[in-house]
């Protein structure tokens, strides 16, 4: 029953003015800022580490900020997935490198997990009309909210979510056929299958599937980063890394950290800071949360 309400509010909150929306946004971010005290912990530990010459009052600006655009970017997905296909367009600018997903070279797009990724899925499905997209998708606990995400994130053009279990062949082969790849492989999936190798000058255990996957396709890599904007996002398209993949997947997967750390310094608090991205340590060294 309240899964069944939130849904049902999102959807009548979708043609509400951007204002209003990132108003009530604001609103919500700031109370989820006063009593989500360990997430609001994990962001402060995580900024500590990542830029440790930051004050004190530096990192808390950073997370209440933080907090307030992950409110936001939740209730945008109430207009990105629900409100007239003309308002999306209209509120999701593409610039950058547009033109590197011309014609169907095989294209990886490394999307890192900046607080916008929905409206990046969204934006290119709706605006890159003559590609096909495909994506790992996690299922969701809920089955309501399962096939609300599913619903959603297919809504434009040909998304296709591949769940783990399907395989990597039938991802290669799409990718090889003209398919863009959503890759998110910034996070700390444990330890299993990932490598230890610097971001922001802390050892985190990260997937070396860019670099694989790379290689496996044939495919160059496109990075996309989506910022909230006060007119909706920017869908930031990047050139096509240059020499990537190379032979070794170890100093591939530490270029794919060192350009991210980049896209983070331009707007830090967009960036998801409540997931705990060193809770995975190489031996011996402690836990740092």
């Amino acid at each position: 029953m309240i899964t069944r309400l939130g849904i049902g509010f999102m959807k009548a909150i979708a043609h509400w003015p951007l204002r209003r929306l990132r108003a009530l946004g604001t609103l919500l971010g700031l109370l989820l800022f006063v009593l989500v005290v360990p997430r609001r912990k994990v962001a402060m530990r995580n900024l500590e580490l990542c830029f440790p010459q930051w004050t004190n009052a530096q990192r808390q600006r950073a997370v209440r900020a933080h907090f307030i655009a992950f409110a936001q970017a939740w209730l945008d997905r109430a207009w990105l997935w629900h409100a007239d296909p003309a308002l999306v367009r209209s509120r999701i600018r593409l610039e950058g490198a547009v033109d590197a997903l011309d014609g169907q070279v095989p294209t990886i797009l490394f999307v890192p997990h900046f607080l916008g990724l929905d409206a990046a899925a969204t934006g290119l499905s709706q605006q890159i009309v003559h590609r096909g997209f495909i994506g790992v998708y996690t299922r969701q606990s809920n089955p309501l909210i399962d096939e609300w995400v599913k619903q959603g994130r297919q809504r434009f053009g040909k998304s296709r979510p591949l769940h783990r279990s399907e395989g990597v062949r039938e991802m290669i082969a799409a990718v090889r056929e003209g398919d863009l790849m959503f890759l998110l492989p910034d996070m700390n999936f444990g330890l299993e299958d990932s490598i230890f190798v610097p971001f922001f000058g802390v050892q985190a255990a990260t997937l070396p599937s860019l670099s694989r996957f790379a290689r496996l396709c044939r495919a160059r890599v496109v990075p996309v980063v989506a910022l909230l904007t006060p007119e909706g996002y920017a869908l930031r398209l990047y050139p096509p890394w240059e020499q990537f993949p190379s032979a070794d997947i170890a100093a591939d997967t530490a270029r794919m950290n060192r350009e991210l750390e980049g896209y983070i310094r331009g707007a830090p608090e967009q960036y998801y800071w409540v997931h705990k991205r060193f809770k995975s340590r190489p031996p011996g060294e402690p836990g740092v949360y």
